[in-house]
Order: structure tokens, then C-alpha cells, then sequence
């Protein structure tokens, strides 16, 4: 048993020393690293980049369109041309006339330039619609980056937990290691039975397993943290474990301002936007359509000698300038319904609003609430840590004397433990808490951390 107990007391003592050199990483670190490496927020961060090429002038419409086209012909024949019935000078029959390998070459080329004048405004409200777009991708970004961050602190606030949990753990197991070198020492000189001995024994073996749980525990933790930052995942490293509670005035600030900084409710008013400029984009098909053109040619045509004629090559240059009209008088009542469609459409989307508006209320007063109980339990675990820190004293202090037994002061032992665990485990579901009413109020990534 005593071998068993050493060996665990070494491998738990080398790991923290493994620990103790591990460099700290502070909140402000995490968060730079996952804004600059965390996978989802790369991807976030591209499909802003193409939002902003589609809301750019060169996806607009307004700019003309230039063509260029070429081309070649060549031909080669060979023909015989006959003459029945006619008589040269001498009244003989007049000879065949052959023409072989007669070449012909034909070239063309042409630069042909188009721009819409103007097409009924749709394409200035699609422009509009597009700026709209790229808003609304920006917003989703943030939502990316807010869920990304909750997740980053609510595995990095578990680190910390763990941490503190660690270092309470290593106190249960030095104190139990201790009273078994009491109990020892006390068996030697008669002072009590082996019982007390095994009972001691049985409580650092059980200390020793609930640290290294607790170390295994952490190690994934900080593996999940290394995902979310996109490095090493066996990457060494401590955190910070104070923690800082927003004013509540501040905090109430927030929640009245939630409306307007709230991102659901932003993405809501962004898509409010992007379905009027639609009603306004299907419109456009009662209006005409103007539009420019314009053309410069050269051509070379280079033609075989015939029977009658010469070769010849023919050079010729050409410009062209034209307008056009176009109006859809009626298109069968297309256009009509792609209104219809669209204003219902329009419609949806403001009954949406009221719906995120009111659960968006819904889940700041739900949030609040949680934070605030939270809060209250951690105050409570806080003064329930020092009440069993002097009940563990005292109970240290009798046991020393010989006035209560091994399982009395085990449990004054155990009972200061969960006061401990309790009590980071209440500090950073209060803090977590909080997190999550500041996103819902829309101050996540504006608060200092």
C-alpha cells in the first residue's frame, strides 16, 4: 500500500512541476489568437471578402461591357470552266479554262462596346441591395465571432476551474499524507490501532485519484482550448483565474440599449432592407429600357483570279454607333407577381422582427436573471468557503488533540473540498453567465475582459 501511495505522490508531484514552468496565456492572448487563427472565423472573415467584391462598382452593371472578336477564312479550289457550243477566232472550239490552286483569304476583326443608359433603376436598387448584403454578412461575422468567444471562454473559464480545483486537490492530498504519517508515527508508539493507519491510507489513495482525474480533465481542456486557437494541440500553458464582474449600472446600460446593438435584431433589419430594395428591383420591369452600342471593323477579303476577272483585295474599315428602346408592354404578368411575391416577401420579414425582438427580450430578462442568482450563489459559496476553512481549523486542532476521531476530521476535510470546488464552480458559471448577457445585449466584444 505504502509503494502504491509513493508512487502516486511522485507522478502527481511531476506533473506539477511540468505545470508550474508552463507560460501563462492571458485572455487578452486567447482572444488575439482566435481572431487571428481560429477556423471558423477565418471562414467568417472570407465570406466578408466576397460580400465586399459583389457590393464593389465592378458587380454593379453601371460600367460598359467591351468585345473583342477576330476571325479567318482561307479556301483553296481548283475548277475547269467549259464553253459548249462557242468557237475561238479560227472557228475552233473555244478551250477549257482551268484555274488551279486558287487561294482566297478572308480576315475580320472588330471592337464592340455596349452600355445599358438606363434599365428601369433596378440596377441602381440591386447596387443598393448588394451594399445591404454585404452589411448583412458583416453582421453574420460578428455572430461567428461572438459564438466563437463564448465558446473560447467557456473552455478557458474551465481551465481555470480546474486549476483552482487542482491546487485544492493538492491540499486534500498533502493533508492526508500528512495525517498518515501521524497515524504512523502514533502506531509506533501505541497511541492508537492500525485502523487508523489503513483509514488514512484509504483517504490519500482516494485524494491521489481525484487529482489525477482532475489533471487528466485539465489536459483535455486545454486540448480544446489549443483547437479553438488553431495551434499545437499539447501546446503548454496556464491561465489567468481572476476574474472581474461588470458594474451593474454598466450592465443595465447595456440592456436598454440591447435594441439597438443586439446582432439577431441587426441581421433582421439588414434582410428588412434587402427585401424592400427587391420590391423595389421587380418594379423596374414596367419601366424601358435604354441602351448604347457601338462597333469599329476591319476587314481584308483577298479574292482568286476567275475566269473573267482579276484577283482582287478588298480592305474596309467600319464604325458604328446606335441607341435602342425597349419597353415590356406586358410580360404575360411576370412582373406582377414577382411584386406580389416580393411585398409578401417584405411582409414576412417584419413579422420575424417582432418575433426576434420579443425572444430576444425574452432571453436578456431570462439571462439577467440567471446571471444574478449566479452571482448571489457565488457570494454564498464565498462565505461558506471561510466558515468550513474554520471549521476544518478547529477540527485540525481536535483531532491533533486527541478530542475527535479520524472520520470526524475526514469529513470537516471533505466538507472545506466541496465548499472550495463549489465555490470556483459557482465563480465561473456567474462569470459565464454574464458573457452571455453581454452577447445578447451586443457588448461582448466591446467590454474590457
Amino acid at each position: 500500500m505504502k509503494e502504491i501511495i509513493a508512487t502516486v505522490v511522485l507522478l502527481t508531484a511531476g506533473l506539477f512541476c511540468v505545470q508550474a514552468q508552463s507560460p501563462l496565456l492571458t485572455k487578452e492572448e486567447a482572444v488575439e489568437q482566435a481572431l487571428e487563427h481560429n477556423f471558423g472565423i477565418e471562414v467568417a472573415r472570407n465570406q466578408v471578402e466576397i460580400a465586399d467584391n459583389n457590393q464593389g462598382i465592378l458587380n454593379s452593371g453601371y460600367l460598359p461591357s467591351l468585345s473583342a472578336v477576330a476571325g479567318a477564312d482561307y479556301s483553296r479550289d481548283d475548277s475547269t470552266i467549259e464553253f459548249p457550243g462557242q468557237v475561238d477566232d479560227q472557228g475552233n472550239p473555244r478551250p477549257d479554262f482551268e484555274i488551279n490552286q486558287a487561294e482566297a483569304q478572308r480576315y475580320t476583326s472588330a471592337l464592340q462596346l455596349n452600355y445599358t443608359l438606363f434599365d428601369g433603376l433596378g440596377r441602381l436598387y440591386n447596387y443598393k441591395s448588394l451594399k445591404e448584403e454585404y452589411e448583412l454578412t458583416t453582421l453574420q461575422a460578428r455572430e461567428t465571432i461572438e459564438n466563437t468567444m463564448l465558446e473560447l471562454f467557456s473552455v478557458y473559464y474551465e481551465i481555470a476551474r480546474l486549476s483552482e480545483n487542482e491546487k485544492v486537490l493538492e491540499e486534500a492530498l498533502r493533508i492526508s499524507q500528512d495525517r498518515t504519517k501521524r497515524a504512523e508515527y502514533a502506531f509506533e508508539f501505541g497511541q492508537n490501532t492500525k485502523l487508523n493507519i489503513l483509514n488514512a491510507e484509504v483517504d490519500v489513495t482516494n485524494d491521489s485519484i481525484n487529482l489525477l482525474n482532475t489533471r487528466q480533465q485539465l489536459k483535455n481542456a486545454k486540448r480544446d482550448l489549443n483547437l479553438i486557437l488553431n495551434r499545437e494541440l499539447d501546446a503548454a500553458f496556464a491561465v489567468d483565474t481572476l476574474i472581474q464582474f461588470t458594474s451593474p449600472l454598466v450592465l443595465q446600460d447595456y440592456i436598454d440599449r440591447a435594441e439597438e446593438n443586439n446582432v439577431s435584431v441587426l441581421q433582421v433589419e439588414r434582410n428588412l432592407a434587402i427585401n424592400e430594395y427587391d420590391i423595389k428591383i421587380s418594379k423596374s420591369g414596367y419601366l424601358p429600357r435604354i441602351g448604347l452600342t457601338g462597333s469599329y471593323g476591319w476587314n481584308l477579303n483577298q479574292s482568286a483570279a476567275s475566269a473573267f476577272f482579276p484577283g482582287t483585295n478588298n480592305t474596309n474599315n467600319n464604325l458604328s454607333l446606335g441607341a435602342s428602346l425597349s419597353w415590356n408592354l406586358f410580360d404575360g404578368g411576370n412582373t406582377a407577381v414577382r411584386i406580389k411575391n416580393a411585398k409578401i416577401a417584405y411582409e414576412n420579414q417584419e413579422i420575424l422582427k417582432k418575433q426576434v425582438l420579443l425572444e430576444v427580450d425574452r432571453d436578456i430578462k431570462n439571462a439577467f436573471d440567471i446571471y444574478k442568482n449566479r452571482l448571489s450563489i457565488y457570494r454564498i459559496q464565498e462565505k461558506n468557503v471561510v466558515t468550513n476553512k474554520n471549521n476544518f481549523e478547529r477540527s485540525r486542532e481536535q483531532f491533533q488533540l486527541g478530542r475527535i476521531t479520524s472520520i470526524e476530521f475526514r469529513q470537516a476535510q471533505i466538507n472545506l473540498l466541496n465548499a472550495q470546488t463549489n465555490k470556483n464552480l459557482a465563480k465561473y458559471d456567474a462569470k459565464l453567465a454574464e458573457l452571455q448577457l453581454l452577447q445578447l445585449t451586443g457588448q461582448l466584444l466591446n467590454v474590457p475582459l
